[in-house]
C-alpha cells in the first residue's frame, strides 16, 4: 500500500467511521511508516484538522491495531471473499472481544513505557 491508497482509506473509511462513532476531541494514532509520514498524507490530516498522536521514531510499537488485524485474519483464515466489500463485512461480523481484549490491555502495556520515559528497553516486560 502506498500513500495514495492510504489516503483513500483515510478519506472513505476512517473519516466516515470516525464521524459516526467518535467525538471531535479524539486523537488519531499511527506509526512512522513512510506512507503515514509522507507530506501528501500529512496535508490530508491538516486539511481535515485531525489531531495526531506524536509518535517518535524508534519508540516502542504499542499500536494495538497490528495485533487485532493478526487475530482477525487468523479467525477468517480459509474464509473466502470475492471482493473488498465482502471481506469488510466478514471483519465487521467478527466478535468484538478481540478488539476489546486488546484495548483493555493497553494501560498495562503502556505503564512500563511511561515509567521508562519512552525508552524501548521495556518491551520485553509485556510482549
Amino acid at each position: 500500500m502506498g500513500r495514495y491508497v492510504y489516503e483513500e482509506i483515510l478519506e472513505n473509511t476512517m473519516r466516515l467511521w470516525a464521524r459516526a462513532n467518535l467525538s471531535r476531541s479524539c486523537v488519531f494514532q499511527q506509526h512512522n511508516d513512510p506512507k503515514h509520514t509522507s507530506g501528501h498524507v500529512a496535508n490530508w490530516f491538516r486539511r481535515r484538522r485531525v489531531d495526531l498522536l506524536e509518535w517518535p521514531s524508534q519508540s516502542p510499537d504499542l499500536n494495538p491495531i497490528e495485533h487485532m488485524w493478526e487475530k482477525l485474519e487468523r479467525r477468517l483464515k480459509g474464509v473466502r471473499a470475492s471482493n473488498a466489500n465482502q471481506k469488510f463485512a466478514q471483519l465487521e461480523a467478527a466478535p468484538m472481544t478481540v478488539v476489546q481484549t486488546r484495548l483493555d490491555s493497553m494501560p498495562r502495556r503502556c505503564q512500563p513505557v511511561i515509567d521508562a520515559k519512552g525508552y524501548n528497553q521495556v518491551l520485553h516486560h509485556f510482549l
